[in-house]
């Protein structure tokens, strides 16, 4: 691979972080309302699928989605994602079952699983290495003001308006997202045409064991959010939180004005350091929503669970590419994301299953998490390694 030049914001970053903010706006701006519209059709008891569901399928195709990402292309990849969650935005308002909204939300989940991967490598291969941590951290302020606004905007559209309004207005997002992806070069330098033998993933395809301590870390850290998605629209509510998409807002400002800071540190003092800091506000946050008795004290957590992701979350994507192959970039990203969505997937599930809408279990559930995400900052402590803590030298 020929040598990247030595900065940031090239048109490409600035378009890829626009395409991306777009495409978490899409997605994101769903999640406050879908556990009452599936409440609507009797399916108050499958809350926990919501988001259990999307993660499933979103996991399972990022074995597929790393080995097309270092065949057929970074760009191709990225449009999928987006695709998906254009066709869905039209498919929920003509499904009114159960089954066929879970369905739905099962189909939905291969948007993240193709997207994230390929955008991924694309800044991988555009940045150079020294400054991973900073690109993913900045690309990082970029899909997590998506995830500020998508809620808000999601409850308000579908306050002023209807649910369908809102179902609609996520598909025109995720188009706005393909046309930007559309005018962006293909980074990978021997990109190949599709054939349906792109498709057969082997046992060695699915996981690169170079990236394993990336995963494990990962997971662990991602339980709490699947279990927030999952509960934080009831528990706000019986504390007197109007907007369902406050929460997110609060928590996401956090990250952003972390995220600033947090990938060019993790440059600096390397990756382990600053995902034990991470840890640390993982597990407060957690506490602090157990123990909230009232929206100042959520938001109190929120903030500190939006520090404890800004920081997380571009030191261990930086992390995952500097253990990495670059001819097997792709591969490596889907490592990381499959332990991601199997950690939001599981924290969703379970916690949907344990709160089976009771919410005086809400705080116990917390507590448990809280201990659950403890075990990963011990992990961290007994990690071997320190020479993988730091981004090599130099740059490709």
């Amino acid at each position: 691979m020929s040598p990247v030049p030595d900065r940031l914001y090239s048109t490409k970053f600035v378009l890829l972080c626009t395409s991306s903010f777009l495409f978490s706006s899409s997605f994101n701006m769903l999640i406050p309302e879908l556990p009452a519209y599936l409440s609507s059709m009797g399916g108050a008891s499958y809350k926990g699928l919501i988001i259990a569901l999307f993660t499933i399928t979103a996991g399972i195709s990022r074995p597929f989605s790393g080995k097309l990402t270092d065949t057929i292309g970074r760009v191709p990849v990225m449009a999928i994602g987006s695709l998906v969650c254009f066709v869905c935005g039209f498919l929920y308002p003509v499904i009114h079952t159960v089954a066929g909204f879970l369905f739905l939300r099962l189909f939905h989940g291969f948007s993240t699983g193709f997207k994230p991967t390929a955008t991924a490598a694309y800044i991988a291969d555009i940045i150079p290495r020294h400054r991973w941590g900073e690109a993913m951290g900045i690309h990082g302020i970029c899909f997590s003001t998506g995830m500020a606004i998508g809620p808000a905007l999601g409850s308000l559209i579908t306050a002023s308006h209807s649910i369908s309004m809102l179902f609609y207005t996520s598909s025109l997002f995720a188009l706005m997202s393909i046309v930007i992806l559309l005018n962006l070069k293909e980074t990978h330098p021997e990109k190949q045409r599709f054939h349906v033998s792109h498709l057969r993933i082997g046992w060695h395809e699915i996981i690169d064991p170079r990236v394993l301590p990336a995963a494990i870390t990962t997971f662990i850290g991602y339980l709490s959010y699947g279990v927030i998605l999952t509960l934080i629209p009831d528990w706000g509510a019986s504390l007197g939180v109007k907007n369902k998409g406050s929460f997110f807002i609060y928590f996401t400002l956090a990250s952003l004005l972390m995220r600033f800071v947090a990938g060019k540190f993790s440059d600096r003092k390397g990756r382990v350091p600053v995902l034990k800091t991470a840890y640390l506000f993982l597990i407060s946050a957690s506490l602090l929503i157990a123990f909230a008795g009232s929206p100042l004290l959520l938001t109190a957590g929120a903030l500190v669970y939006g520090i404890a992701t800004g920081l997380f979350s571009p030191a261990v994507s930086a992390w995952t590419a500097d253990l990495s192959r670059p001819d097997q970039r792709g591969r490596a990203m889907a490592t990381m994301y499959i332990s991601l969505e199997a950690g939001i997937g599981l924290g969703a599930a379970l916690s949907g299953w344990a709160f089976a809408d009771h919410l005086q279990r809400v705080p116990v559930i917390f507590i448990i998490t809280a201990i659950a995400t403890a075990t990963g900052l011990i992990y961290l402590f007994f990690y071997p390694s320190k020479k993988q803590q730091m981004p090599l030298a130099g740059r490709y």
